[in-house]
């Protein structure tokens, strides 16, 4: 007969049946998954479970998603079949049970049958995450209990624990237990922390020593404002990155906070070093925007770079500071321009003529509602590529070996001029650049001139 059931969960009208030969398996013990060897017979209940299972049918007017549906169905399922287990009869158990063990450490288990069921602890085997152990190493301690002896275990092979089961002669699981073996947590370190806002705050951190416990270990961000607040834990740690939690809101500003890591596992518990910060402090932003790069005019060794302020800081009262840095397409080693300042324009020099060049440019807030340090670098923006022109001097040549003995010496004596005006006024200073184009327009026409000339000639 079936046993018909009617609840109401959250206004949702739920309907299930159940059939009562589950219910009453283990009381019966036959007929109903109890083998003659006192196991349970999990295949029985798993097909009794597919041929009577629990049936839920929710009744709403209006439309409910399919994932809360699946949710209370499995939420009555499990209802149902731990009140199946927990009532069926015990046929052994295992000492200890779910022990946590330092790696190298030696173990001794012990199967103790249930003396009803007449199981000879002779008959019994054991093994470990599916494989069978020797029989070397076990012991019959008396008529109804099997011991084993694992010595110098070495790090659990799944983060969940090892599974050391004890079977009857017909390979029937009587009882079973996890064994945990690893390495107590290292002080967590490298704890850094930054907003992108100042509203919210991310912190990231490296688990201390090689990393490996091989148990889980859980790792915990706490925090509280430096004198008087009381200490919370960081809650949402579905970042995507490794070892990093968030925190969204309600963070002051103006006051220290204090910020630390606890982790802890089975073996036991350590702590990072506290870090002391204020969020107007480490405050970052997006790369900047819109970054292009383009040629000045036909200035061969030359290229202008301009981008946009990030947006994310845009109605805050705050100075910025950028970097920019360029390669030749051909190399992997970036050239670093750290005095740009704050505007959002530089003429990169001294260039190679007829060269691809990739630049990136990054941000770094200051002044942040007057906070006085400066905050922390953003990520470079993506790579912009442009090329020099060609060299015309390059193209072209003349047939006059003094002319171009003069033009040598000039442009090495310029060169080193210049190299002194661009080392004492720094990269981006309008004054340097304005007397290098000068020269450079100058060079080139008084060198188109002479081949204009030279070709006449000819």
């Amino acid at each position: 007969m079936h046993r018909r059931i009617n609840r109401t969960f959250g206004g949702y009208s739920l309907k299930f049946s159940l059939l009562e030969h589950l219910r009453d398996a283990s009381s019966s013990g036959t007929d109903a998954g109890i083998n003659s060897s006192g196991a349970l017979e999990l295949d029985t209940v798993w097909h009794a479970w597919i041929k009577y299972s629990c049936i839920v049918q929710i009744q709403t007017k209006r439309k409910t998603a399919n994932l809360f549906r699946k949710m209370i169905c499995l939420l009555f399922l499990f209802h149902c079949a731990a009140g199946v287990l927990s009532s069926s009869t015990q046929v052994a158990t295992i000492y200890p049970q779910d022990p946590a063990l330092p790696i190298g450490s030696s173990l001794t288990a012990t199967c103790s049958v249930n003396p009803d069921h007449g199981i000879h602890a002779g008959s019994l085997y054991w093994t470990l995450n599916g494989k069978r152990l020797p029989s070397s190493t076990y012991s019959i301690l008396s008529p109804t209990v099997l011991s084993i002896t694992l010595p110098r275990l070495s790090g659990s092979r799944q983060r969940s624990g090892d599974n050391l089961v004890c079977h009857n002669s017909g390979g029937h699981v009587l009882a079973g237990s996890c064994i945990y073996v690893g390495m107590p947590p290292e002080k967590p370190v490298n704890l850094t922390c930054w907003s992108r806002n100042t509203k919210d705050l991310t912190c990231r951190w490296a688990p201390g020593g090689q990393g490996e416990t091989f148990i889980k270990t859980k790792y915990t961000l706490k925090y509280k404002l430096r004198w008087y607040g009381r200490e919370k834990e960081c809650e949402d740690y579905s970042t995507g990155e490794p070892y990093t939690c968030y925190i969204p809101r309600d963070l002051a500003l103006f006051t220290p906070y204090e910020i630390w890591v606890e982790a802890s596992n089975q073996l036991g518990t350590a702590t990072s070093d506290v870090i002391y910060l204020d969020i107007l402090d480490v405050v970052t932003t997006d790369p900047p925007t819109d970054v292009t790069v383009s040629r000045v005019g036909d200035l061969e060794d030359q290229l202008t770079v301009r981008w946009g302020t990030p947006p994310a800081l845009k109605d805050f009262l705050f100075q910025a500071k950028y970097q920019i840095r360029y390669r030749l397409e051909e190399s992997s080693d970036w050239k670093v321009v750290d005095d740009v300042g704050n505007q959002t324009s530089c003429r990169l020099a001294g260039l190679r003529p007829g060269t691809v060049y990739f630049v990136q440019v990054r941000c770094n807030p200051v002044g942040i509602l007057g906070s006085r340090k400066a905050g922390i670098w953003s990520d470079w923006s993506h790579p912009t590529a442009a090329s020099t022109p060609h060299s015309e001097r390059l193209l072209t040549g003349s047939c006059d070996s003094k002319v171009g003995q003069q033009n040598s010496t000039l442009r090495r004596d310029l060169k080193q001029f210049f190299g002194w005006v661009r080392k004492h006024a720094y990269g981006c200073s309008g004054m340097s650049i304005k007397l290098y184009d000068q020269w450079r327009v100058w060079l080139q026409k008084s060198h188109k001139t002479r081949n204009q000339v030279g070709s006449s000639r000819r």
